[in-house]
């Protein structure tokens, strides 16, 4: 009890179910197998928010908007998944392009565009980042009524 804070966890053995987990894991970080990993994740989840929202709509989910009406730059994310899951991609599309274009992002990283992120200038991310965050507040807007267009 008294080692090194995480030494129990990475010395200690695995078992069966820990090994594949780790293997599963590390090969979802590389590769096309990555990818395809990736993909299936994402793909299980909105299945699975899609069922959820179909036996039981849980209302508005984001904060802000329950609060103040306003939607934040990220709302319309749990629509794209559930949308996809429901097999109706142009709604997930139309719900929030931004949180579309991440998940792709996120699932073709292993492909070696993670590393090309992460080689950019902090100073880039922010403005890349602030940017799509600026125009996913402006479709929100748009989309709920806010902003007229």
């Amino acid at each position: 009890m008294g080692g090194a804070p995480g030494a129990a966890a990475a010395g200690a053995p695995q078992g069966a179910l820990g090994g594949i987990v780790g293997r599963t894991l590390t090969a979802a970080r590389h590769g096309p197998l990555g990818v395809v990993l990736r993909v299936a994740a994402m793909a299980a989840a909105a299945v699975g928010a899609a069922l959820v929202h179909r036996l039981d709509d849980p209302g508005v989910l984001c904060p802000l908007r329950a609060l103040t009406g306003v939607p934040c730059p990220v709302c319309g994310g749990t629509t794209v998944f559930i949308e996809f899951g429901g097999g109706r991609p142009a709604q997930a599309a139309l719900a929030n392009p931004v949180v579309l274009v991440g998940a792709v992002a996120v699932a073709v990283a292993p492909l070696g565009l993670g590393r090309r992120w992460w080689a950019l200038q902090p100073k880039t991310r922010a403005w890349m980042l602030g940017t799509a965050l600026v125009g996913s507040e402006l479709w929100q807007l748009a989309r709920f009524g806010v902003l007229r267009v």
